[in-house]
């Protein structure tokens, strides 16, 4: 039994085991050791490469087609789970900034980089991000067919046009006082020649100009009587305190 043995594990004997030994590891070895990164096929269901997060592609994977319709196609047949999720963790300033986005459409030729589209609904997609954030800047100067842009800062355009003109305040006032016409003037008063005018807010940080009118030559001056009154003095054309009509515009 003993020389049987010293002579299976004698040097001249030893290869042949040391050979098959080898070959086992390497049939055991092989599977395991092309499991993970590039050159191995996709499996669908699965976490490719591996579910091991730390193991990943190192480089690019393209799938690269010339064919008559979608070079890829990914779908979803449940009724409310997606077709794909795109994640990166991509650096500020996009490709511009050697920061490639996690999404980017490029149509080398002339026609659309990109549709979104919703068979049904009321909402074809959503921009969410930071309240800070712009949703996206453009360089296309051309119009958006189909874009209304309703409001601005919350406001519609004719709110915005109603606070643009709000801003400009006017009086018509005739030479006995009486507020023909006007924006913002409540009240007109005359005191001979000297005229009040009240409005509906303060103006006292605004710039007033007043204009005689009608077929006398005169001229105007204001004064501001308190945060939301205007007092006016009308003169002739030598500069004779006078009664006469004239507008008072007031802009903030």
């Amino acid at each position: 039994m003993r020389h049987r043995i010293r002579k299976a594990l004698s040097p001249r004997n030893r290869g042949p085991w040391i050979l098959a030994s080898a070959l086992a590891v390497a049939l055991l070895v092989a599977p395991f050791a092309g499991a993970f990164g590039e050159g191995n096929s996709v499996k669908g269901g699965a976490r490719n490469p591996s579910p091991d997060a730390r193991r990943a592609y190192t480089k690019e994977t393209q799938i690269i087609a010339n064919v008559n319709t979608y070079g890829t196609r990914q779908s979803n047949k449940s009724n409310n789970g997606g077709g794909a999720v795109y994640g990166c963790r991509s650096g500020a300033g996009g490709t511009a900034k050697g920061n490639e986005p996690c999404l980017r459409a490029s149509n080398l030729e002339a026609g659309r980089a990109f549709e979104f589209n919703s068979n049904s609904g009321t909402e074809v997609g959503q921009i969410t991000g930071p309240a800070t954030a712009a949703p996206f800047t453009t360089t296309a100067k051309g119009v958006a067919t189909g874009l209304n842009a309703d409001q601005v800062d919350g406001k519609s355009a004719d709110e915005i046009v109603a606070a643009a003109q709000a801003l400009n305040k006017f009086a018509d006032v005739s030479s006995t006082g009486t507020l023909n016409a006007g924006r913002g003037a409540k009240a007109a008063s005359a005191a001979g020649s000297v005229y009040t005018i009240d409005f509906d807010s303060d103006v006292s940080k605004c710039a007033r100009t007043a204009t005689v009118t009608g077929a006398t030559a005169g001229f105007a001056t204001t004064t501001l009587a308190d945060a939301d009154t205007v007092t006016v003095n009308t003169f002739d054309g030598g500069g004779a305190a006078g009664a006469h009509p004239f507008h008072l515009v007031v802009t903030c």
